[in-house]
């Protein structure tokens, strides 16, 4: 019986935790080779032996805001996997130290990742795939549309993720590429870079409780929640679907 990413080539960067990680077991289950990249590289190399799916999985150590790092990635792909169809810019960095307290330096490394990220991925993606098409999905956050006090350099960086997509969807559709890009837009979702940066704001459980009051549906996300986003963006189902950014949120915008 067929699956829906059979014979599909997927590239997850942040692969190894949170949303990356349950993002690619998704595709893997879907039938789809996964190459997953991360700077951890052993929680990236315990993802491959664990999944049932090992021999359509590969890991790659990968600093996404680098030029270097990209070219390398791609190549170790192509000699893995051959071809590209589906880009998920999964990896994302928050750092919440106080604004007036922020340095330059944290300020360029969040942007760095983030969004430096994201553009590097999206440019390298549209090289391997504009000669046969494919689908990018961006994960930018509700931190695009509203401000946070506890993370303005992280507000700014997924503002640029939200309109980087519009635009770079727009220029593939300009050139007759066939390549869709589109963004999804968590809202507090329970994974590790949530937690570090929940862990930072005063008493214990105060700031988090405020944080899950701000979402009617009354409780944060779970990985998955995000991940049938991914899939669905990167799916077939969505092929009219383009310079999209979709809220998956528990309703935090529609406030």
């Amino acid at each position: 019986m067929s699956k829906e990413f059979d014979g599909k080539v997927v590239l997850v960067t942040g692969g190894a935790s949170g949303i990356g990680k349950e993002t690619a077991r998704q595709f893997l289950q879907e039938g789809a080779k996964v190459l997953i990249t991360d700077l951890n590289v052993e929680a990236g190399e315990a993802f491959c032996r664990e999944v049932p799916q090992s021999d359509n999985v590969a890991f790659f150590h990968h600093d996404v805001a680098t030029e270097e790092g990209w070219l390398e990635a791609m190549q170790f792909l192509q000699k893995r996997f051959g071809i590209l169809d589906i880009l998920v810019n999964s990896a994302g960095v928050a750092i919440s130290t106080p604004l007036e307290e922020m340095s330059l330096k944290e300020w360029q490394k969040q942007n760095g990742v983030n969004l430096d990220g994201t553009f590097l991925g999206v440019k390298n993606a549209i090289l391997a795939m504009k000669g046969r098409g494919g689908a990018i999905v961006n994960i930018a956050s509700i931190a695009a549309d509203v401000g946070i006090f506890a993370a303005p350099g992280y507000c700014a960086s997924k503002a640029g993720v939200k309109n980087f997509t519009k635009a770079a969807a727009l220029y593939c559709a300009h050139y007759g590429y066939n390549i869709r890009v589109n963004a999804i837009m968590p809202g507090y979702i329970e994974t590790p870079m949530v937690e570090a940066v929940l862990k930072t704001q005063g008493e214990p459980g105060s700031f988090g409780e405020k944080l899950r009051n701000l979402h009617p549906i009354g409780h944060f996300g779970q990985p998955e929640d995000i991940a049938a986003g991914i899939l669905f963006a990167a799916s077939d189902k969505a092929k009219f679907m383009t310079g999209t950014s979709i809220p998956i949120d528990g309703g935090y915008l529609a406030q």
